[in-house]
């Protein structure tokens, strides 16, 4: 019904216009509507949106265009125009006693026939003189147009002559440059902000990969241009970028067909409204619905495109819109201009008889609502009462005293005064103009949805406002928005599926950046983050846990008394000191017999001793290390064997002594009694000592945190600070074992029927081969091991010289008592008791 009432209107004052001026509808030199006044303001818009061109075969006298299709909203901005112009003529204070006339043009949506239109506006009835710009202006400014194309061909076209142009919908930011546009004007913002803000649109949301159309013109290039920019600033990848015009039925089919091929489900539109409905009757044609459309202000509030059909796949739509307002009396001006001439029944006495015949039509004749959404149609109020301001600060009009009428305005003083114009129109927007000519960006978010009664609706879903703080601009009110389909949850539009964390984004060769493979992250690296680009190194004691999500202390590791190798240790360690502990019960309780007392009983005990702390030494390498764990277990290990070598050093010596003794005339034992033996001992192990000393003192063992051998785990161990000093006690042990063996077997032949030296040299052997296999085994054992095998050798070489030592003598003690008898043990051979 409302487009209906709005096509009636139009004809009628078509109509109107055309008997009242008597011209041919279509010449472009006579204006669509016109009103005579002291001051001329013209007007270009496209109140038809369909041009058919005429032949140009030369054969006949050329035709006049022929425009078609009737567009109800540049209709209605013009209405606008006239409404705010009767409105100014009406104010006692703005422009007392001068009147505005008006010229309204058809550009058709045509650039052929706006540019015959911007002609005729400049010329007036009369082509321009020669001179006629030195003269009054037929008009002053001019109200216009809706497009950025053709607003570029106006502004273009009368720049020349100063002509200021202001445009309602003009958003190109081509138009801000105002070295090429010094005459532009606009009560719309630049489509900078907007471009921009539509790339912060989809990052919000989380699309990185869409698809771009725009129209080919001015407005579609510049302002796609801006969005590309900004998208590839914020990461955003973009399949395709088609653009056609509406005259161009092949490009319109590909870029089709590339829609229909792509895999991105979310497209950014930079399109003009007559782009916009070529564009989706073809996708409607062809099925192709489901897609997220995200577009500008140039056909996202058009009721033109509200079909069912349409509404298939613009449905879920989202873009932004001009700030909706509601201009006070303009419905009813509207609705009272259409009443007047559709109803003439209404008047008279014999109203209610009279309009019997229009029964179905007089539902509207209460119609007062919000006829239009007074978007755009706002913008064109505010450039009409931007003129009128600037003309009312040159013409020095004073409230109810008028304004100097013999002064002559030109174009380029209205130039001048509109750009310090600063006023508050009656719904209560401020109107300035910045540099370049244009308005503090603001825009509603509206949302394409369907309303509880079926019909469609615009619903605001956020909004961007410039004149805010930075944190404040941009809001969105997500669940209130329905997605294409009629969804409920936001569609997806992402070249490869988002990296979760513990993996990181690889590139696909030859791909945009959004086009991806989720590697996971290396052993010692994280990421914490979806879609990461690179993983981070864990700091130096921590490790990546099995997800590579986060770093977690490493594991620490030493050789425990809670673990099974540490328990089996300690028992070993334990065993051998019971052992020891039960073989001096035993000789001490047998300290009177024969084999106790052979080769010094008092060394023996002392061996026995010294293999004790031998045993318990190894407990030291055990447990935390600490600072004095690591100095202790060292230093014990190497005293305690030196003094346990020193030992069987001096017994082997013992037995060489009393070998020597029994030859006749030899008197060695004075040399080598009791009192040298323990000498000998205290003498070999201070030796010992003064090097652990030395070796305390110039560069001590100290715990050290060893990750080395392992990445993931951190090995707690002493470090042996002065390597020189550990392997200097190391030699010394050796020296004296080597010197031990050689004089042991050296005395392996001697006649006694219990020669010592033999289990001596056993014991010896075992022991140097224990050290010897140690050394390679120690060097490569890693962590923990290490101490194992350190352990071991202790363990290993203690219970070797025990067994080998005092096992024979224990078992004569205990299993052949007969044997322990000092002629048995004599032999043949006479032996000087000692």
């Amino acid at each position: 019904m409302l487009i209906f009432l709005y096509t009636l209107l139009f004809h009628h004052l078509h109509l109107k216009v055309e008997n009242t001026l008597c011209r041919m509808m279509g010449d472009p030199k006579y204006p669509l509507l016109s009103k005579n006044g002291d001051i001329i303001i013209g007007g270009l818009f496209a109140i038809h949106s369909r041009e058919t061109l005429p032949s140009f075969e030369f054969i006949q006298k050329p035709q006049l265009l022929s425009c078609s299709s009737v567009n109800l909203r540049d209709f209605r901005i013009a209405q606008t125009m006239i409404f705010a112009i009767e409105e100014i003529n009406r104010s006692e204070t703005l422009l007392p006693n001068i009147s505005i006339g008006y010229k309204i043009y058809d550009s058709c949506g045509s650039r052929l026939s706006s540019m015959s239109a911007i002609i005729a506006l400049m010329n007036g009835p009369e082509f321009a003189t020669e001179d006629s710009s030195y003269g009054q202006s037929p008009i002053h400014a001019i109200i216009g147009e809706t497009e950025s194309a053709t607003t570029v061909i106006l502004t273009r076209t009368t720049g020349p002559f100063k002509i200021p142009v202001i445009s309602y919908s003009a958003s190109c930011e081509c138009l801000s440059n105002r070295k090429n546009f010094p005459t532009f004007f606009r009560t719309v913002a630049s489509d900078y902000h907007q471009s921009r803000a539509l790339a912060y649109i989809v990052k919000h949301f989380g699309w990185t990969w869409v698809g771009a159309v725009n129209s080919d013109n001015d407005y579609g290039n510049n302002g796609m241009a801006i969005f590309l920019n900004t998208a590839h600033e914020e990461g955003i990848c973009v399949e395709y970028t088609v653009k056609f015009y509406r005259t161009e039925p092949e490009k319109l089919q590909k870029v089709v067909n590339i829609i229909k091929q792509s895999t991105a489900k979310v497209i950014v539109v930079f399109i003009s409204l007559i782009e916009m409905g070529l564009l989706t009757e073809q996708l409607s044609m062809q099925n192709i619905t489901g897609l997220q459309m995200i577009s500008g202000e140039g056909w996202i509030t058009a009721k033109s495109l509200i079909t069912p059909n349409n509404f298939r796949v613009l449905g879920g739509s989202l873009g932004f819109a001009f700030k909706k307002n509601n201009i006070e009396g303009f419905s009813d001006y509207v609705i009272k201009a259409f009443w007047d001439t559709a109803f003439p029944c209404s008047r008279g006495d014999q109203a209610d008889l009279n309009c019997s015949r229009y029964q179905d039509l007089l539902v509207l004749k209460n119609y007062n609502e919000d006829v239009p959404e007074q978007r755009y149609t706002s913008k064109a109020y505010k450039s009409v009462y931007a003129v009128a301001y600037a003309l009312h600060s040159l013409l020095k009009c004073k409230e109810k005293e008028g304004c100097e009428k013999g002064l002559t305005i030109q174009p380029q003083q209205v130039v001048e005064a509109l750009k310090f114009v600063n006023f508050t129109v009656k719904f209560g927007d401020q109107v300035w103009f910045d540099s370049t000519g244009g308005a503090v960006p603001q825009y509603e978010v509206v949302n394409w949805q369907l309303d509880s009664d079926g019909s469609i609706q615009f619903k605001p879903v956020g909004y961007y406002d410039a004149a805010l703080p930075s944190h404040q601009r941009f809001l969105l009110d997500t669940k209130s928005i329905i997605w294409a389909g009629g969804q409920l949850e936001k569609p997806r539009s992402v070249c490869s599926e988002s990296c979760p964390p513990g993996t990181r984004k690889a590139a696909q060769k030859g791909r945009p950046v959004c086009c991806y493979d989720c590697i996971t992250c290396a052993d010692g690296e994280i990421s914490n983050e979806t879609d990461s680009n690179n993983c981070q190194q864990c700091p130096g004691e921590y490790w990546s846990n099995t997800e590579n999500t986060e770093c977690v202390l490493k594991a620490v590791e030493f050789l425990s008394f809670t673990e099974v190798m540490g328990i089996v240790l300690v028992f070993f360690s334990l065993f051998g000191v019971g052992i020891t502990v039960l073989v001096a019960i035993l000789f001490y309780s047998k300290k009177d017999t024969p084999i106790v007392k052979a080769n010094n009983s008092e060394l023996s005990f002392l061996l026995l001793f010294s293999l004790t702390l031998c045993f318990l030494c190894s407990l030291t390498f055990i447990g935390l290390p600490t600072k004095w764990s690591c100095m202790l277990r060292h230093t014990a290990f190497g005293i305690t064997f030196v003094l346990c070598i020193s030992c069987v050093l001096g017994k082997t010596i013992v037995v060489l002594m009393a070998f020597k003794a029994t030859l006749p005339g030899s008197n060695v034992m004075k040399w080598f009694g009791p009192a040298q033996q323990r000498l000998s001992v205290f003498a070999f192990t201070l030796i010992q000592v003064l090097i652990c000393v030395l070796w305390l003192t110039i560069s001590p063992p100290f715990p050290n945190k060893n990750t080395k051998y392992y990445k993931e785990k951190i090995i707690l161990e002493c470090s042996l600070g002065s390597t020189v000093g550990f392997w200097a006690v190391l030699g010394y042990i050796g020296l004296l074992a080597v010197l031990c063996f050689i004089l042991a077997f050296l005395a392996r032949t001697l006649p006694d029927n219990f020669n010592e030296a033999k289990f001596i040299t056993f014991s010896m052997l075992i022991f140097c081969a224990v050290w010897i296999t140690f050394i390679p085994a120690y060097v490569s054992s890693p962590g923990k091991f290490t101490v194992a095998v350190e352990i071991f050798a202790i363990l290993a070489s203690s219970f070797g010289l025990l067994f080998c030592i005092f096992v024979p003598k224990c078992y004569i003690i205990l299993f052949k008592p007969e044997q322990n008898t000092k002629q048995h043990m004599m032999g043949k051979t006479q032996t000087k008791s000692y």
